[in-house]
């Protein structure tokens, strides 16, 4: 007989690692043990066992047959981090001994670890999960944010507000962060108004160690305590203190942890003063002149720019830079003109002010945007920053951005990949052969998977608009009404993200009336799903929300039209699984990247987008839908009109049609070899395993001068 300790202790060590986030069979386990208290600690293993007494937790073990379950996930995960056969252990070993630092504002691994607001954050989740699988050596540095970003609810008139509960750690799945003698970790970085302290946590995601700052210690003055409370809040001061601390409290981290990398990885310019310890170890540790020392670190840092847009990168005044970094800038040495003239486009410009993009793009001889056009773009805009070197010589490349598919992929439609690409597939995904087998799926099963899903998201839709019903004290038969909204059979449309207003989410409600008569056809109905948050401070964005809300509410949008409050990665799951179409509408050349549609892809939906981003470099006009043929306009009214005129068109005489031409067997045989289509060519381009081997082949191990063979380029 298994002891009561034992399975209760093999439970906690795996809700300790990350790892079971892409585990289905793990998942499971969890949630048969106790669905309802699952689904109430919003999946959360450590909240989950913590709320079940030990003995009452083992009865529902025995009693539901789980402890084989139990000992095989446990061993199953004890397995995978001993394992030494990896791809990193084979084609990136240099790394071993000191690995790649990867530095991200935010981190989106699991709702249940709410330090992310968005798609830079869950690239970075997502990027760790695939170095953890590939067995790529690698150290993620972040912030632990005691309130994270925002849970967010809609008053009765549709208006979004922010609300910020706490983050306890004890409920968390992270512990301490301890040097190699055993002592908790702890940093320090001096500014002149006083030195902001931080401890360090731990979370461990599969093979991979992320390391988060917290300022909420004793030391600081409450402020300072305040610091790291929530992502992307405040004004600009606590922004640059945040980033004062990932970039500089981060490098101390890793010391003080014992790790020294080979190579810096910054996911955006937030973390880029990292860059200037670094400068400052090597000229303390080897008394070089500032000059030299940064020619070292620029050849092991790699900076990743996600913002095609120069209002979007963080830019700071001369007061604030001093305040907060005048004790580093006498440590380098370096004037105060000089130190500023580093984050300047044009040095000598006093008036510029001090800019974390320019900074990470001086300190980085590796430097790449996340699509082959934001590569263009990034390239066209910091063009001045090289006055002397033409624009296609600006030393910015592309790694277009993928997503983690065993953490996107729904268990359905695993399962049937797992019986049609053969044995440890996942192991293969970046190879196309894999990917092609999607052609040999039965029509009938694939179709009858996608209803599956379809209907399981539909339902998840009902619930959570009678929740957000009732808690804004609807009445019952308000509530009782969206038992029947929407309907399996109904082409289903998704649009999901950040209400930034260049994503232009109420495109396709430009003409409400147009778009009313396409959702209410007798025989070629359609619904749409929105979901997604404003900025706090962004009122253009609330009111896309408010619209869209209000339209929902009319008479002619009734049940065809909804919008699901607090976007998370909960909800992004349910939606990009079960979802027809996925649309997708910014104002190019203003997405860099966008990887909400790649979700969709390996799931069984089409993506109706503009033609930028990865789906620019995506479209092959048979897997999807393009809206547009990639032209812009100067003029973005005129654009917005162009592009408006265009999708319509696109669904009006491409997706609807198709999805409502069924065989005599019910069945949309055209559609679903668009969607095979879509699987077959997308799959293996377009996911974290390819886009991480990238960066170790291009970006980390140049870095690190870990390849084999390098030749200079003659004219």
């Amino acid at each position: 007989m298994v002891s009561q300790d034992t399975i209760v202790n093999k439970l906690r060590e795996l809700a300790r690692n990350l790892w079971w986030t892409w585990q289905p069979h793990v998942i499971e386990l969890f949630r048969e043990l106790d669905p309802v208290l699952w689904r109430e600690t919003d999946h959360n293993p450590v909240v989950f066992l913590d709320r079940i007494p030990p003995e009452q937790l083992v009865r529902r073990a025995s009693e539901m047959a789980l402890i084989s379950r139990i000992d095989y996930a446990f061993r199953r995960l004890n397995e995978y981090l001993e394992n030494k056969d990896s791809w990193g252990t084979i084609h990136a070993s240099i790394l071993r001994a000191r690995p790649v630092a990867y530095f991200s504002m935010e981190f989106g691994l699991h709702e249940s670890l709410p330090i992310y607001s968005g798609g830079l954050g869950v690239l970075a989740g997502d990027h760790l999960k695939s170095a953890s699988d590939l067995g790529l050596p690698l150290v993620a540095v972040g912030i632990l944010y005691a309130e994270g970003y925002f849970r967010q609810s809609l008053d009765a008139d549709g208006w979004q507000h922010e609300h910020y509960p706490f983050n306890d750690p004890a409920q968390l799945p992270i512990e301490e962060a301890k040097t190699p003698d055993g002592h908790p970790v702890r940093v320090a970085v001096d500014t002149r108004s006083g030195t902001l302290h931080a401890k360090v946590w731990r979370v461990e995601v599969g093979r991979t160690t992320l390391l988060l700052l917290d300022s909420n210690v004793p030391e600081n003055s409450e402020s300072d305590r305040a610091l790291t409370g929530r992502l992307y809040g405040g004004d600009a001061r606590i922004r640059i203190r945040q980033e004062l601390l990932l970039g500089v409290g981060g490098v101390r981290a890793l010391y003080a942890s014992g790790i020294d990398p080979s190579v810096i990885h910054l996911n955006e310019g937030h973390s880029a003063f990292a860059g200037l310890e670094l400068i400052r170890m090597v000229m303390d540790a080897e008394g070089r002149p500032f000059g030299e020392a940064v020619r070292d670190v620029a050849g092991m840092t790699v900076f990743t720019t996600h913002t095609p847009v120069a209002a979007g990168h963080d830019r700071f005044g001369a007061d604030l830079v001093e305040e907060n970094l005048g004790k580093l800038r006498e440590q380098l040495h370096l004037s105060f003109d000089d130190f500023m003239g580093l984050g300047r486009v044009h040095p000598g410009d006093h008036n510029e002010p001090f800019c974390m993009t320019v900074l990470a793009l001086k300190l980085s001889r590796h430097a790449n945007g996340v699509s082959a056009l934001h590569g263009k773009v990034s390239r066209r805009m910091w063009h001045p920053l090289y006055p002397n070197r033409t624009e296609e010589e600006v030393p910015i490349g592309h790694i277009t951005n993928g997503v983690h598919t065993l953490s996107w992929l729904a268990p359905q439609m695993k399962a049937i990949y797992d019986r049609h690409f053969g044995q440890n597939w996942a192991g293969r995904m970046r190879h196309p052969e894999v990917w092609a087998k999607a052609s040999e799926i039965d029509d009938g099963e694939f179709w009858e998977t996608h209803q599956v899903l379809k209907a399981r998201l539909l339902e998840f839709v009902r619930q959570r608009l009678q929740r957000q019903a009732l808690r804004r004290g609807a009445d019952d038969r308000e509530v009782s009404s969206f038992e029947s909204m929407f309907d399996l059979d109904t082409l289903t449309i998704g649009f999901a993200r950040r209400f930034a207003t260049y994503k232009r989410a109420t495109l396709v409600l430009k003409d409400a009336q147009r778009l009313a008569r396409i959702v209410n056809a007798s025989d070629r109905p359609v619904q749409l799903i929105f979901a997604g948050k404003a900025h706090p401070e962004d009122r253009y964005g609330k009111e896309f929300i408010q619209q869209i809300v209000k339209i929902s509410n009319s008479e002619e949008f009734r049940g065809r039209l909804a919008f699901i409050e607090d976007y998370d990665m909960n909800v992004a799951r349910f939606l990009v699984q079960g979802v027809d179409v996925w649309l997708n509408n910014p104002r190019r050349p203003q997405e860099a990247s966008g990887t909400s549609g790649q979700k969709v892809a390996m799931n069984g939906g089409l993506n109706c987008s503009i033609l930028d981003g990865w789906w620019a470099e995506g479209y092959d006009g048979r897997n999807g839908f393009a809206i547009g043929s990639g032209r812009t306009h100067s003029v973005p009214g005129i654009q917005d009109e162009r592009d408006y005129a265009d999708l319509m068109d696109t669904l009006a005489s491409q997706v609807i049609p198709l999805y409502y031409d069924r065989d005599s067997d019910g069945l949309p045989r055209k559609w679903i070899a668009r969607v095979k289509d879509c699987i077959r060519t997308l799959g293996w381009r377009f996911n974290s395993d390819r886009q991480v081997m990238d960066y170790a082949q291009f970006a980390y191990l140049p870095a690190c001068g870990g390849q084999p063979c390098v030749m200079p380029h003659h004219c």
